[in-house]
């Protein structure tokens, strides 16, 4: 390094206090902490009541937690000076704001060391407590109340959202309470093939309702920017949207259009085994051995699964499911097309058929063609706009998922709303 340029050593320096204001004035190194006696640079002695310069009183001491160094917890002591006003009496503290807000038990580079690591690192935030050392609860709390205030409240993060994908998630898997929350998701950067999809929102409940009063909490220039909005089968959703975002295009994402078949598929495959055998599938029997199967695309199977399935539908017994999936592979390969333009034609020649001459028998294809029929506008959108699914959602949902695993549960739905966005958000 010939061109490097060294400054003498500063422990101020290094430990970044020289931008709180603060001056190393000690050290105490141990094996699992060291702690780091300070001062207050400036002097602070004019007083605040009325304008008189005041003379030292005393000395009080306050303990931050700062961010660790080499994973050992670090402790600020503070050495504040008191000030007497020589005219009114009145006696106050040196600031120390720019150490850490009033009250705070841990200081401003902490925080920010633990916001980088819950956002950036995706560090739980037990870790975050112990490398701070200080409680969960402490960490928790001050953690979460500067990503509030610094990103959630930032007052541009839905700026430039074009694409908005909607889904419901399961936050808690509890017998009591509201197990359901409604997460709202920018797919502009997908779409845009700029980056990830990021978490915008996460709403308490599952209805139109709640995505409909959040919409409606937007203003009226960031309502008419919405172009698409992705989302599954629920009515709901396409009501709100339909009411709040007008000149939006509602897309039925390939996600959930394939689920709602894959379900049919499973529906009428445990209704013949029931009406064949007299019971649910079992080792061995045919049905059970060929599930996952069914549910593999035709040019994805090998040739021991097409051994399979010919000797599924060899004889008539089993022609409703044949039939039943027959209609899946359509729908997939609608979807796989490597024209967009004859994919379109392709599933609306499926929507068409099901829609029409389907036999009575095959009620779960009767019933996916009434789904089908009532979104067909919805589902064919899709072919129309390129790179609007919401899989990226159900990602999301996925991170969000690991999320609770890492916080071993949720009571506080608003903590976990404001840990989803920091986690999730694509800060």
């Amino acid at each position: 390094m010939p061109d490097a340029t060294f400054t003498r050593p500063d422990l101020t320096t290094f430990t970044r206090l020289d931008g709180l204001g603060l001056e190393v004035t000690g050290q105490l190194l141990e094996p699992d902490r060291s702690v780091l006696a300070c001062r207050v640079v400036e002097p602070d002695d004019w007083c605040r009541r009325c304008g008189c310069q005041g003379v030292p009183r005393d000395t009080v001491s306050r303990e931050l937690a700062h961010e660790p160094f080499g994973w050992r917890p670090t402790t600020l002591v503070l050495t504040v000076r008191r000030y007497r006003c020589k005219e009114c009496s009145h006696v106050w503290r040196q600031d120390t704001t720019a150490a850490a807000p009033p009250r705070a038990k841990i200081s401003r580079a902490g925080l920010r060391w633990g916001l980088v690591g819950i956002v950036v690192g995706h560090l739980s935030m037990a870790r975050v407590a112990e490398g701070l050392g200080v409680a969960w609860n402490t960490a928790n709390d001050a953690v979460l109340a500067e990503g509030r205030r610094l990103l959630i409240e930032d007052p541009t993060r839905l700026d430039g959202v074009k694409v908005v994908g909607v889904d419901e998630h399961v936050w808690r898997h509890t017998r009591r309470g509201d197990k359901y929350v409604t997460v709202i998701i920018d797919l502009t950067p997908v779409r845009d093939g700029t980056g990830p999809s990021r978490l915008l929102d996460v709403v308490e409940g599952r209805s139109k309702k709640a995505f409909k009063d959040w919409l409606a909490e937007r203003d009226q220039a960031w309502r008419d920017g919405i172009e698409v909005v992705a989302m599954d089968g629920f009515a709901g959703f396409k009501t709100a949207t339909t009411e709040e975002l007008p000149d939006a295009v509602t897309v039925m994402d390939p996600f959930h259009v394939i689920r709602l078949a894959g379900d049919a598929l499973d529906e009428c495959r445990r209704r013949v085994q029931q009406e064949l055998h007299g019971h649910r599938g079992r080792k061995g029997d045919l049905f059970y051995t060929a599930r996952r199967t069914l549910h593999t695309g035709a040019d994805l199977l090998t040739d021991r699964q097409h051994e399979r399935l010919d000797k599924l539908f060899a004889g008539d017994r089993h022609v409703q499911v044949e039939c039943t999936w027959g209609i899946y592979q359509r729908m997939i390969s609608a979807y796989r097309h490597p024209d967009r333009a004859a994919g379109r034609v392709e599933m609306s020649s499926v929507i068409d058929a099901l829609a029409d001459s389907v036999p009575e028998a095959l009620v779960e294809l009767r019933k996916l063609g009434r789904t089908l029929t009532r979104r067909a506008c919805d589902v064919l959108a899709y072919f129309d706009r390129p790179r609007t699914s919401n899989g990226p959602t159900e990602a999301v949902n996925g991170r969000l998922e690991h999320l609770r695993g890492l916080a071993l549960g949720f009571r506080n739905l608003t903590n976990y709303i404001a840990r989803a966005l920091l986690e999730a958000g694509g800060f």
